[in-house]
């Protein structure tokens, strides 16, 4: 193996618990393991001050991005004036590139996402020109494309989102994370691809559950008999809330409480109202916790403990994960890491990319049919049938979706862009 390299990721965000900022911290935890030392670039960072180079420009959420975001979408015309500071912006950003492989002494950029959906047009251009510009090697981690998302199919940014999301350049690697993915890339853009799917540290199980998070459900207001049914998602309409719901109504035992681990987030407040009114005239017990949920344990104004998603899970009697689309589904392989059982929606990936390996889940097929009610019921019954399924799906989440398959795939990538450059 050639001299480790230092690894410049770059993003629009690395901070909290998106699945691009979780995703790129296992890359950059197997990476370390063969000994790459990895930097962050981004808008907002919650990593290592001393290995980042933090640009608020950078961040989706930034004024002046925003403001040009409102002047493409929806629309099929763009003013002069946005195009001048989509050029400035880009310019001012592909600058600050710059400045950040010169800082770290870079030898290959791993772009998390930043050409893949059109939440920052100029920062896909400035990165886009950057690699045109110094042919420098790089891997682009695409986790969800514009093609894929109703948001953004009205536009009048066609010809950047042509030449930037994703680019054609030869020494740029890509990978997908799913099946669909991958052909839509060869069919839309005729760039090849490689399927690296998400993972979990399946060789590393979890331990037993700590002092901290031993108190979940006295916080969550559990009796001693009661059974934690839990939605380990935000409240968004494609998570299919409705479903858990509807299950956890026509199980009809009073001991089963459904709770949401995550708040509603940036898509507004009204399916988390619809869910609520629909929990209370289908009688289910909801409970709504994501105030007490966060990306890193500590105390609210009120002295209150605020736990992480990992202290939930081994409190879990079963998990609902009822999506309707996902790009690849990380809380159902969270749930298998826990060895919880898990009820879930037939999702495109799942179906194509998770199932097919051997997953064995009770799944929703549209609708909660009494069949899958009475796999509920069995699931959360018979002990010995319940063990049986959570072990035979961590084996072969353990075969397809650990970190060793990423590893793996990680070795024969960076030798490629190395090649490409060579």
């Amino acid at each position: 193996m050639k001299t480790p390299e230092n690894i410049g990721f770059v993003s629009t965000r690395f901070a909290g618990t998106d699945g691009v900022s979780l995703e790129a911290a296992k890359w950059a935890e197997v990476l370390w393991q063969d000994e790459h030392v990895s930097y962050w670039y981004g808008g907002m960072l919650d990593r290592d001050p001393d290995m980042s180079l933090c640009v608020p420009e950078a961040f989706f959420g930034h004024s002046e991005n925003l403001w040009i975001n409102e002047q493409l979408w929806n629309r099929t015309i763009r003013g002069q004036k946005a195009s001048q500071r989509i050029r400035e912006l880009a310019e001012y950003l592909k600058g600050t590139l710059y400045d950040y492989r010169e800082r770290f002494e870079l030898d290959i950029l791993i772009l998390q996402n930043v050409l893949t959906i059109p939440m920052h047009i100029p920062l896909g251009v400035a990165v886009t020109e950057f690699l045109l510009e110094t042919q420098m090697p790089a891997i682009a981690h695409h986790h969800d494309f514009h093609w894929e998302r109703q948001r953004f199919q009205i536009s009048a940014v066609e010809d950047y989102l042509e030449m930037a999301f994703p680019p054609r350049i030869p020494h740029l690697q890509h990978v997908v994370i799913n099946q669909a993915a991958k052909d839509q890339l060869g069919w839309r853009k005729g760039i090849s691809s490689v399927l690296i799917p998400n993972v979990l540290d399946y060789e590393n199980p979890p331990g037993p559950v700590d002092d901290y998070a031993a108190d979940v459900r006295d916080a969550m207001g559990l009796a001693g008999g009661d059974l934690l049914i839990l939605q380990p998602t935000r409240v968004v309409p494609r998570k299919g809330i409705e479903h858990a719901i509807h299950l956890v109504q026509r199980l009809k035992d009073p001991r089963c409480k459904l709770v949401i681990s995550h708040a509603a987030g940036d898509e507004g407040l009204a399916y988390s109202e619809e869910i609520r009114e629909l929990a209370q005239d289908e009688g289910v017990e909801l409970i709504m916790f994501g105030d007490r949920v966060a990306d890193r344990r500590q105390l609210n104004e009120d002295g209150q403990k605020i736990y992480v998603l990992e202290d939930l899970y081994p409190h879990a009697d079963l998990v609902t994960f009822p999506s309707l689309y996902e790009g690849f589904g990380n809380a159902l392989l969270e749930a298998i890491y826990f060895r919880k059982p898990v009820v879930t929606g037939n999702y495109s990936v799942y179906s194509r990319d998770i199932e097919p390996k051997g997953i064995k889940l009770p799944t929703i097929e549209g609708f909660i049919d009494r069949d899958l009610v009475e796999q509920a019921r069995r699931v959360l019954a018979d002990a010995d049938y319940r063990e049986g399924l959570v072990e035979h799906n961590y084996r072969v989440a353990q075969r397809y979706f650990s970190y060793s398959v990423l590893r793996d795939s990680l070795r024969l990538i960076i030798t490629n862009v190395r090649n490409l450059t060579e």
